[in-house]
């Protein structure tokens, strides 16, 4: 079998899979969960798209279920295999190994997939970490409130995109607050059987944030980019918007960021692939919030192809391969940014300004959906976003101001 035959496994469907141009045709074996394929329609998300060569349906976040997948598909003998989602992580990183092509490590995935299990790992390498512990309870959020006073964050170990996290900054309301984040639902993006669900408490940083993205290779960075966060005014830590390469910051902190991430990425064993780890820097001190193995979300790798003017993707699916990519880039050649939108909960009676907002100079896309009739949900997660921006410009100040100008100029009413 050439390798121009061998398959590509990706775990996990997103929607802009079809249109990822290194997929060569009928080349991508795509595995999914049952209720996802079913909730999102993803066979009819795929009716004849080029690169699909079968989807499969698997219960992939359930244990063994890489080393059962491989038992059942022994003499598949992948090129690739990689995660385009959150979930799909452990199980790829498992199947990597089996089949004998490069991954994260299932070592590695398991510890960047459980918050918990990734703050001792890394504590223990000298990574700073918030002071934390697994709660099961509210009285056991009250023991740990009264050794660590101030602001605390609730949240749990083994979530994604900010599901059931809140900022406390009082114990008033604490069982209110404890349902609330104990009580999610994360819809078509996840099966219908009950999954286990461990919460954290955490000492809450004070700081300006950022995500650090490596491109790696048997534990060597390719590829480094710092990426500038901002959030949601309120207690759920909620993106609101990002820049790239992080507007203001200095040479030092950038270089500070990327040496923490790869102490991070040494403390677990990571092999090889995308990692996109964020932080608080807190008195020039950089506190670990998360690391995932795989790509980031919020359209960040698209900025970086932007600003950086690379085929990050490419750059990846060669990794991915065994071989080695052309060098890259250590320095942006311009900015890029994107910019959230908010509207206030209720049903949306009008969207203006959209057609205006799309010809301003320096949009790259424009992302929002909202028709009269539709519902506006309280923000409780990055599900709840109601559309995007994504702007570029001279340098990523300058894509911001473009991105928050197209923001302004969109008026969303709701009744």
């Amino acid at each position: 079998m050439t390798e121009q035959q061998q398959p590509w496994i990706i775990v996990g469907y997103v929607n802009v899979l079809p249109y990822i141009k290194e997929f060569a045709p009928g080349s991508v074996i795509v595995i999914d969960e049952p209720d996802v394929i079913r909730k999102q329609d993803v066979k009819n998300a795929l009716e004849g798209a080029a690169m699909l060569r079968e989807l499969v349906e698997w219960e992939y976040q359930l244990p063994a279920a890489a080393d059962e997948f491989f038992n059942t598909y022994p003499d598949l003998a992948p090129a690739v295999v990689a995660p385009l989602v959150e979930y799909a992580t452990p199980f790829a990183a498992r199947l990597a190994e089996r089949y004998g092509v490069p991954g994260a490590g299932a070592g590695a995935s398991a510890i960047m997939r459980d918050k918990s299990l990734l703050r001792r790992v890394t504590r223990a390498a000298g990574v700073l970490n918030p002071a934390s512990r697994e709660v099961g309870s509210v009285a056991e959020v009250r023991e740990f409130a009264a050794a660590h006073p101030g602001p605390l964050v609730l949240k749990p170990a083994n979530r994604q995109a900010s599901v059931g996290t809140k900022v406390l900054h009082s114990l008033d309301g604490l069982d209110a607050a404890w349902e609330e984040c104990t009580s999610q639902d994360e819809g078509d993006r996840v099966p219908d059987r009950d999954r286990e669900l461990r919460m954290l408490i955490e000492q809450f940083v004070h700081g300006d944030e950022y995500s650090v993205e490596l491109l790696v290779s048997e534990g060597e960075t390719l590829f480094s980019n710092v990426t500038g966060k901002v959030l949601f005014p309120g207690p759920r830590p909620i993106e609101l918007g990002h820049t790239v390469p992080a507007a203001g910051i200095s040479a030092e902190l950038d270089a500070l960021l990327v040496d923490r991430t790869e102490a991070v990425l040494r403390a677990v064993g990571f092999g090889s692939g995308m990692v996109h780890c964020e932080w608080i820097v807190s008195d020039g001190r950089p506190y670990l919030v998360e690391c995932a193995g795989r790509f980031p979300g919020d359209g960040i790798p698209m900025l970086i192809e932007e600003a950086y003017g690379i085929n990050l993707a490419g750059a990846f699916y060669t990794v991915m391969q065994g071989r080695r990519p052309e060098p890259l880039p250590r320095q942006a050649a311009g900015g890029a940014a994107v910019r959230f939108m908010e509207a206030v909960p209720g049903e949306v009676v009008s969207v203006d300004g959209t057609d205006e907002a799309r010809k301003l100079p320096g949009v790259l896309s424009l992302s929002l959906h909202l028709k009269p009739g539709d519902t506006v949900n309280e923000l409780r997660s990055s599900w709840d976003r109601v559309g995007s921006v994504m702007t570029s410009g001279p340098t990523a100040a300058d894509a911001l101001r473009t991105a928050e100008a197209v923001v302004d100029a969109i008026r969303i009413t709701t009744a």
